[in-house]
């Protein structure tokens, strides 16, 4: 499936169903190559080491699913706002989507599209991905390749 508002769209109802009144709040959607979206939240905790990305629940329910990602979508909202930013994949979580190659869309903030977002590649976000350096011909990793 490719990244279209609909997925933008459940990220927007996660944030709002888990964190209607938070000060600040992050939840995340990823689709599936079968249309399956899954959804997860940030992991806030005391302990800043603690947190954790919001992608990061559905990529691991996708992974341990044993199902290929194809897209996703970070959202943020601060206390008292109704519009959300679209957040790029920070770093630690395009190496996670890495797992699903480098076609996998993530949404990146854009004021010039009507929706204030656009769909890219990681190979896009990511031109000069480091594991290519671990693998015979430069390509990226398949996912056989992660898994060891």
């Amino acid at each position: 499936m490719k990244l279209n508002q609909e997925l933008v769209n459940a990220a927007i109802e996660h944030i709002n169903r888990r964190w209607p009144d938070a000060e600040q709040a992050v939840a995340a959607a990823l689709y599936l190559e079968d249309g399956q979206i899954l959804t997860s939240i940030s992991l806030d905790n005391f302990n800043a080491a603690a947190n954790l990305c919001a992608e990061t629940g559905a990529i691991c329910q996708a992974y341990n699913m044993d199902r290929r990602v194809t897209a996703s979508v970070c959202v943020s909202r601060a206390a008292g706002e109704d519009e959300v930013t679209i957040l790029a994949p920070c770093g630690l979580c395009q190496e996670r989507l890495a797992l699903w190659g480098p076609g996998v869309q993530v949404a990146v903030s854009d004021s010039n599209s009507a929706g204030g977002w656009t769909a890219r590649t990681l190979l896009e976000v990511n031109p000069y991905y480091w594991a290519t350096e671990f693998t015979d011909d430069g390509a990226w990793p398949t996912t056989a390749d992660h898994n060891g």
